[in-house]
């Protein structure tokens, strides 16, 4: 339920999730000295080339940042009005570029791995009494429910299209939130079956 896991025996699959994690960080570092249109655009071909790279699965896995069309239109709208298309067409190109980087990490790392790649980050805090693991799972769950409530707000679209022909409204909040609410007793209520965050710990 809290997984948009894709299982498989791809390259990515293989690939450490410290690595992955890693990458996206210095992916992250490297749009903003590197601010220009055609860098913005190279950069999302290759990440639809990683989606492609998984087969036919993967390219449908691109459908996760459709909730979200809609915000990037208004974004690039801002920035036409503005007078800076260029700038717009890159925040749009970027933004794109960003969240299907994170969902590919996301769609092939294991929820473990995930912890595992980010535990040590929180070792120091031990000293205060504070369990790395708990931690790492706390973060591994911010990674992994962006897909997630992703795919729930597209379900929520497409419901909402079907009965009114429009694919968005602000009417959609109050029962994405409620969803969200929903997910995280369901999460809560797992974790409490499996001996809450230490059911995590090895």
């Amino acid at each position: 339920m809290i997984s948009l896991y894709m299982a498989g025996n791809s390259w990515a699959h293989r690939m450490p999730a410290r690595a992955k994690l890693l990458s996206l960080f210095a992916v992250s570092l490297l749009v903003i000295p590197f601010n220009t249109l055609w860098f913005s655009a190279l950069m999302l071909a290759v990440v639809v080339v990683l989606y492609a790279s998984l087969g036919k699965r993967g390219l449908e896995k691109l459908k996760a940042v459709r909730p979200l069309l809609w915000m990037m239109g208004i974004i690039f709208i801002v920035h036409v009005v503005l007078g800076d298309i260029e700038q717009g067409a890159i925040a749009v190109l970027r933004l794109l570029a960003m969240v299907l980087l994170a969902n590919f990490i996301s769609i092939t790392t294991h929820m473990e791995a995930l912890m595992d790649a980010v535990e040590p980050l929180f070792w120091p805090l031990r000293v205060f009494g504070l369990s790395s693991r708990r931690m790492s799972l706390a973060v591994a769950l911010v990674i992994r429910f962006v897909p997630v409530l992703l795919a729930v707000y597209a379900s929520l679209q497409e419901a909402y299209k079907a009965r009114t022909t429009r694919s968005n409204s602000w009417r959609l909040l109050a029962p994405f939130a409620l969803h969200a609410i929903k997910m995280t007793d369901h999460v809560a209520e797992a974790l409490i079956a499996r001996g809450g965050a230490d059911g995590f710990d090895r």
